[in-house]
């Protein structure tokens, strides 16, 4: 039985996937438009429900850490992340008891702001 499979049949409760993207657009991860674009575009891709707004914030004063931070409730748990300006990376989590395939959320993320490098890292939790 694959991993996948036990997910879906309960063995696991939810999955957990952490996306760092390097290089990214620096356009891209500086707009509070074009990070919400990507919320809502991640949720229909992974199908997922989004529940209330995206929360959106700039903050930071130490310039190693000063970015936009993102928060999305979705039914089956939440999606966040940091946008990095200094470095022009972002760091990205997902959590869902539904199951997605990271890798492929991987690549969503990866081309959506155009970053030169990635790395995926998940853990199913029981």
């Amino acid at each position: 039985m694959s991993v996948k499979d036990e997910c879906i049949q309960g063995k696991y409760w939810g999955l957990a996937t952490s996306v760092d993207l390097y290089d990214c657009n620096p356009d891209f991860i500086r707009s509070k438009e074009k990070i919400t674009e990507f919320v809502v575009k991640l949720c229909d891709y992974i199908e997922m429900k989004r529940f209330g707004d995206c929360v959106v914030v700039h903050f930071g004063e130490d310039e190693k850490v000063a970015g936009y931070s993102m928060l999305q409730l979705i039914e089956t748990s939440l999606i966040s992340g940091h946008f990095a300006n200094k470095t022009n990376a972002a760091y990205l989590d997902i959590f869902s008891c539904k199951y997605y395939e990271p890798s492929d959320v991987e690549t969503f993320c990866k081309d959506f702001f155009e970053a030169k490098e990635s790395n995926c890292q998940y853990t199913f939790r029981k």
